[in-house]
């Protein structure tokens, strides 16, 4: 978990994206129901109306997996 996400570090919604390159994105899953939400969101996210605190296994994404 990262602070410098922001809500989205301890977020239920939020999964980490790792590419194969190595690089890694914060995905917004709220993105795939209501598009309304950025599915990856501009970092730090300070206020969301989506916002549900994460349970203690942040699930993190690896490298060419499809969430």
């Amino acid at each position: 978990m990262d602070p410098r996400n922001g809500l989205c570090a301890g977020c239920h919604n939020s999964r980490i994206i790792t590419n194969r390159r190595g690089s890694r994105f914060t995905m917004c899953e709220r993105s795939r129901a209501d598009p309304s939400f950025p599915r990856y969101p501009n970092l730090p996210v300070l206020a969301c109306r989506g916002y549900e605190p994460a349970n203690p296994d942040h699930t993190e994404i690896e490298p060419g997996t499809e969430p």
